[in-house]
């Protein structure tokens, strides 16, 4: 079988990564190429992203790749001998929400404000009295926070913001970073999904959205799908990187929209759990699930692969503990993640349980005075001990997912048999395990790489080497090693 090899760049909100894939005899394996930071620039208070550093970041895993095929064949990167190395593909996948203004000749006018800035605050509401909260919801069926872009725009608007004014369209990031790559202008559907400007049953843009705020509709370039070829690389790029003209695919453009296509599920019967700093626990559906109960319980539809919904709800994940070892880092108790683990295992279990999502623990001084705060108003056992402050998030955290995999199935269209876990806390097998004593089903962890092992795989399916999702699915499926855990006790 022929040898393909992509590269995916996923960019989070803190730093992102080049990664080589090579596909041959139905089995996929990743390389970290280079690994770059993404900082927010504050400018007179405001919060920008700088683009043009994620473009030369970009740039350095192009010619990355570059001494990767050489390598293959023995030649040093200064020799220049032909070599049947190709890259095949080129895909790019961010967070969501965030855009870049583009004006008529094809000039970005300002570096994408970040979600970050608060600009937003308050807008939603100021936004509900020209639509109510429940139009707006069942338009798009979204989650209302404040960030979304469609209260970006608004606020822009409502500033006066001047490449706003003189924009002729807007480019999502991935969309955006896609364009300095190749001089075309796209807009995927995955991360347009994230706006609350879709509307997720004709997967097309809601008019009535924009000229709510006094915007032309025609400022959102038409939907294309996941898969979708852009262009391929610009003489200019080719030449400074040494790369042929490579085509650069639409992925999912929403990590975590890739990184659900990269679930190794054999069937359509599960939920998934992408484990992180945030957790991220949802179905795939084939229709939005859109009623007054799910906007209660605040559920979102977001684009997926195939035409798919990605109905979801967003928890409060790993940021519980990552800021509690931030405490005990400055005391100098520096814990190892399998001394946190150990520490878990060896506290009592059920002696005191938090809502991860209540707003305390939203960006609190002390994460371990608010956790102690809470269990105080709630009359519950204290914990004082370092290891019970891990077991309380452990067992919270297992809890808060049985809660809203209980939601799941009373919306969900098919019977919820299996979790798979994804992301780098798929390898937390604690918690893993905790998980399915408390759901009940088997969790399946893995893979940690998921959005790459999506992004890589979506590329290929958009070339025509790969036909659908569940071959994609099944692809990986043979690439990693999964570990299942069983309920218990």
């Amino acid at each position: 079988m022929k040898t393909y090899n992509f590269l995916a760049f996923d960019l989070g909100a803190t730093s992102g990564r080049s990664i080589l894939g090579t596909l041959q005899d139905g089995r996929l394996a990743l390389k970290e190429l280079t690994r770059f930071p993404n900082k927010i620039i504050r400018i007179h208070d405001q919060y920008f992203w700088d683009l043009f550093a994620l473009y030369e970041s970009i740039k350095d895993g192009l010619q990355q790749v570059q001494g990767e095929r050489l390598k293959v064949e023995g030649f040093e990167p200064s020799t220049l001998h032909p070599s049947p190395f190709t890259l095949d593909g080129i895909g790019i996948d961010t967070w969501g929400v965030d855009f870049v203004y583009v004006g008529d000749d094809g000039s970005l006018l300002s570096q994408p404000r970040s979600y970050r800035d608060p600009y937003t605050d308050g807008k939603p509401e100021d936004y509900f009295k020209l639509l109510s909260r429940k139009e707006v919801y069942n338009l798009t069926g979204i989650q209302i926070m404040n960030f979304n872009s469609i209260y970006q725009l608004y606020a822009a608007k409502s500033e006066n913001f001047a490449p706003l004014k003189a924009a002729k369209n807007i480019l999502f990031t991935p969309d955006a970073l896609s364009y300095l790559l190749t001089g075309k202008q796209i807009c995927e559907y995955t991360i347009a999904s994230t706006s609350q400007l879709l509307n997720p049953r004709t997967k097309q843009f809601e008019p009535q959205l924009f000229e709510a705020m006094g915007i032309d509709p025609s400022i959102v370039l038409p939907i294309v799908m996941p898969g979708t070829v852009i262009g391929s690389l610009t003489d200019a790029l080719c030449k400074e990187t040494g790369l042929a003209k490579v085509p650069v695919i639409a992925v999912a453009g929403h990590d975590t929209a890739s990184a659900v296509a990269g679930v190794p599920a054999e069937n359509e019967n599960f939920a998934y759990l992408s484990s992180g700093t945030w957790s991220l626990m949802g179905i795939e559906v084939r229709e939005p699930i859109i009623t007054d109960e799910t906007c209660q319980l605040n559920f979102t539809n977001e684009g997926g692969v195939e035409g798919t919904t990605r109905f979801l709800k967003n928890i409060t994940g790993m940021w519980l503990l990552e800021q509690c070892r931030k405490e005990w880092d400055a005391a100098g108790k520096k814990y190892t993640y399998t001394e946190i683990i150990a520490l878990a295992e060896s506290a009592a279990g059920f002696q005191s349980l938090i809502d991860p999502d209540h707003p305390t623990f939203a960006n609190p001084e002390s994460m371990t005075r608010a956790i102690a705060d809470y269990c105080v108003r709630t009359k519950q056992s204290t914990p004082k001990t370092d290891a019970e402050f891990v077991r309380c998030i452990f067992s919270s955290l297992a809890a808060k997912y049985k809660e809203t995999l209980d939601s799941l199935q009373k919306v969900a269209p098919f019977k919820i048999e299996k979790l798979h876990v994804i992301g780098g806390g798929s390898q937390n097998k604690l918690l893993n395990q905790f998980t399915a004593n408390a759901l009940g089903i088997p969790v399946i962890a893995g893979p940690s790489e998921a959005t790459a092992y999506g992004n890589i795989m979506l590329q290929a399916k958009g070339l025509g080497i790969v036909e659908s999702l569940q071959e994609m699915r099944t692809i990986i499926r043979n690439s990693v090693s999964l570990e299942t855990f069983y309920p218990e006790k």
